[in-house]
């Protein structure tokens, strides 16, 4: 089994397994873009506003928030968008955030359940912050959620290590299906950081039943990953779910890439099932195998293209490098890609 172990360097982290380097990502967003995402998105009390999304604010975007803030080394913003993640979010006993705000109800956090995935990219938004700008506080709240994930989102089913997407209605004992899985929710980047926040080996297993399950997870004639998935026997699409490739899974491709891994067969199969006829990536029915919606935003067009980078060394279009802010959700993973590619790939731009 491969171990982790970190090193300080410059003020960052570089997190190294026996097989090959891992370098927590620096700085690398464009100023001027980190403006534009700020003036749409961040308001003035600090939350992350979907636009999308009747404008409420929820843990992933706080997380993804604070991960750009990160990256765009910009130690005020960031401060702000924790300071209302944890007074207004972190309002669990086990130490993990509310997983959803709402600005027209009151009070504005009536569901407490969490979502894995916003937890965990605030826990490692918060150790690369905290590593970067030698922020004590930032590090110990890392830990804490790290631990809190381990505790009560990381649960052992059929062999294998998963990540419940919150504490409450996925488990085998809240769903005749259970447990029930989302595939996107595999920060697959952060995974290495929480080994080194609450130190444990269920962390690599983690990392690659993860792998394992998105290898299995091939549903109908595109052969995709569903957005939801039981795995209570042979991984299927779940009940009360649509079975489609959708929104969550969209931004898988990017996670892998990001976190260096580098499975051409995988990202392939991924990249070529996704694409519509127009070559934008579309929602997918998954029984069916046809587009349910096109999804042409340069956010989303920017996860394929990336793909097509990291596997064929393919330049991004001119139309993904241009950031033009229109909806929080695209326009975060269109960020995300273009700080990736900006310091792991210049050679795609």
């Amino acid at each position: 089994m491969r171990r982790w172990r970190t090193i300080a360097l410059a003020g960052s982290l570089i997190f190294m397994t026996m097989s090959q380097p891992l370098m927590a990502q620096r700085a690398s967003i464009d100023p001027q873009a980190w403006a534009a995402y700020k003036a749409k998105f961040l308001d003035a009390d600090g939350r992350i506003v979907d636009n999308g999304n009747d404008n409420i604010s929820h843990s992933e975007g706080q997380g993804y928030g604070l991960l750009l803030a990160y990256l765009s080394n910009s130690p005020a913003d960031f401060e702000q968008i924790w300071y209302f993640t944890r007074t207004e979010l972190l309002l669990r006993d086990d130490g993990l955030a509310a997983w959803k705000w709402d600005p027209a109800t009151t009070p504005h956090v009536a569901d407490t359940n969490n979502a894995s995935d916003g937890d965990m990219l605030i826990a490692y938004a918060l150790a690369l912050a905290g590593s970067a700008w030698n922020k004590q506080d930032y590090l110990s709240q890392a830990s804490q959620m790290a631990k809190a994930l381990l505790a009560h989102a990381v649960v052992h089913a059929g062999g294998k290590t998963v990540i419940l997407p919150g504490v409450g209605g996925f488990a085998a004992s809240d769903r005749d299906d259970g447990p029930v899985v989302n595939p996107s929710y595999w920060v697959y980047e952060a995974i290495p950081v929480m080994a080194l926040l609450a130190p444990s080996p269920e962390w690599q297993k983690l990392r690659d039943d993860g792998l394992s399950l998105l290898r299995l997870a091939q549903f109908g004639p595109r052969k995709l990953p569903a957005d939801w998935v039981s795995i209570r026997a042979k991984p299927s699409p779940a009940v009360g779910f649509d079975a489609e490739f959708g929104y969550n899974a969209i931004r898988i491709p990017l996670y892998l890439a990001r976190a260096g891994i580098a499975d051409k067969e995988l990202l392939t199969r991924l990249r070529a099932g996704m694409v519509a006829a127009d070559d934008a990536p579309a929602i997918i029915d998954l029984e069916t195998g046809k587009p349910k919606q096109s999804l042409t935003d340069p956010g989303y067009r920017i996860v394929n293209d990336v793909v097509a980078c990291v596997t064929g060394g393919t330049k991004l279009p001119a139309a993904v490098r241009q950031f033009a802010p229109s909806f929080y959700y695209p326009s975060t993973l269109q960020l995300l890609g273009l700080a990736f590619v900006e310091e792991r790939h210049p050679e795609c731009l």
